[in-house]
């Protein structure tokens, strides 16, 4: 894992924070692929019921670092760069359990994508929130015109990508970019109270839900399906009989319960 990621366990409560302050938390390769390696393994935590996501200094994270992605070739942005970054969040905003974000800072560009995975969006007065990308002469890469658009909705992205328009944490929350605005210093801490809650509830039944919600949304709709179709079977006489059958080798006699 990157020493600029780290990921630690607490209870119920998983941390995972950005810890590149003097390059506003912009991500390197060895970043996108520490994301992705941390989201198998509070995936693979049964004791985690939420995760928290935050940046260390005065940004969440400033987007892809330039200097990682600046002079690849244009296939190599497709195969590699964006195709990476794509495995990495996706495996973030599918995680089992509910993830907390804390915008104690910036999020631009990739920051601002990377915010966009998590469920819920903690933002401090004062942090500004934008897609910079067109200013540069490249687009999004990293889900801004999909997942963004389905979370937060088309204008609000058209505004962000199309002109290069950055949003206040309060104008956030009033378009639906953040959750909740506190005060400095302050978005940490709420996210810490807020996982808190989300913890103390029934852990199947929330995460059930976040899978409903997930397909609903379009994030993920086959395999919450699938899963819980395969969790009910899982309960049934009749899939106990056919394992039963198919050890013994014999015709399972299934009675419909």
């Amino acid at each position: 894992m990157s020493p600029f990621v780290e990921l630690t366990f607490q209870g119920s409560i998983a941390r995972l924070g950005l810890r590149r302050p003097d390059k506003l938390n912009a991500l390197d390769r060895e970043m996108v692929e520490a994301l992705g390696e941390a989201a198998r393994a509070i995936e693979a935590s049964r004791e985690t019921r939420v995760a928290i996501l935050f940046g260390e200094g005065k940004a969440f994270c400033a987007g892809g670092d330039i200097a990682a992605w600046g002079d690849l070739p244009a296939l190599d942005m497709w195969r590699d760069w964006t195709r990476a970054g794509h495995r990495a969040f996706e495996a973030l905003a599918r995680l089992r359990v509910p993830l907390i974000a804390a915008l104690t800072g910036h999020a631009f560009g990739g920051g601002l994508e990377l915010a966009a995975v998590a469920d819920v969006r903690i933002a401090e007065r004062g942090i500004k929130l934008g897609l910079p990308e067109t200013g540069l002469g490249m687009a999004p890469g990293w889900s801004g015109t999909q997942r963004l658009v389905r979370r937060f909705g088309a204008s609000v992205v058209r505004r962000m990508a199309l002109t290069g328009r950055l949003f206040t944490a309060e104008e956030g929350c009033e378009i639906g970019l953040v959750d909740e605005v506190t005060d400095g210093g302050q978005a940490l801490a709420r996210a810490e109270s807020l996982a808190s809650d989300v913890a103390s509830r029934g852990p199947l039944a929330v995460q059930i839900v976040k899978a409903m919600i997930n397909a609903a949304e379009g994030e993920d709709s086959d395999a919450p399906i699938e899963g819980l179709a395969g969790a009910l079977t899982a309960t049934t006489d009749d899939l106990a009989e056919g394992v039963t059958a198919f050890r013994g080798k014999r015709a399972p006699r299934f009675v419909g319960h």
